[in-house]
């Protein structure tokens, strides 16, 4: 079962959520929070693995929780991020911090499910409206920091650069294994030494880091 915790401000909000999460037989939701610092508290708690996080909610918001959630001693949860806009401002200080999924909360319900799933197989997940104007916008940000990013990147073989270029581009393992000619477990090794090497967590601050250095 994955473990989830559903974290917003209105009690609607999560009902509906929870409703359409236990609707899969794979998908446990056990805990609740209508602020970041309870969602810390309930994570603790409940040892989730994943969070669906509410960006904007009074007192900690989401962007605050994101980054003490990351530092939690044990394995931090997936965190992804909920907003009703398709381009918040904000989004990208958690995604760098640690979160794996930004979606909108109008998001239907099989994609909902479908974005559980694939954050706990350690994937990323972006609402599709925004992906490209998010990756345009990390890399116009980060455009004096290219040279930089370039050095990460150079302790890369060439085929994790490949595959980190394929991840930047969005796709999943077995897409990234269909387009480079190797089995999908193959590209979770790989995916799993790039990450090592870059001293990241997630796949989703790696895509940045290619983006910011030109590689996308």
């Amino acid at each position: 079962m994955i473990r989830t915790v559903l974290v917003d401000d209105g009690q609607l909000v999560r009902s509906g959520l929870k409703m359409i999460l236990e609707a899969a037989d794979d998908i446990e939701v056990v805990g609740e929070a209508s602020d970041g610092a309870e969602a810390v508290r309930v994570a603790r708690e409940s040892g989730p693995d994943v969070m669906l996080l509410d960006i904007r909610m009074p007192g900690v918001d989401g962007l605050s929780a994101t980054a003490e959630l990351a530092r939690l001693p044990a394995v931090p949860p997936r965190v992804v991020l909920l907003t009703t806009f398709d381009l918040d401002q904000y989004v990208h200080q958690p995604l760098r911090a640690g979160a794996v999924g930004f979606l909108l909360k109008d998001t239907p319900p099989r994609d909902l499910i479908g974005a559980v799933r694939t954050v706990y197989e350690g994937n990323a997940m972006l609402a599709p409206s925004v992906t490209k104007r998010m990756l345009e916008r990390f890399s116009a940000s980060a455009a004096p920091a290219g040279d930089e990013a370039g050095k990460r990147l150079s302790v890369l073989s060439e085929r994790e650069r490949h595959v980190l270029v394929a991840i930047a581009r969005g796709m999943a393992n077995a897409e990234v294994g269909k387009e480079l000619g190797m089995r999908e477990a193959t590209v979770k090794a790989h995916v799993s030494r790039i990450l090592s090497k870059l001293e990241m967590t997630n796949r989703v601050q790696a895509a940045i880091l290619a983006h910011d250095a030109g590689w996308a």
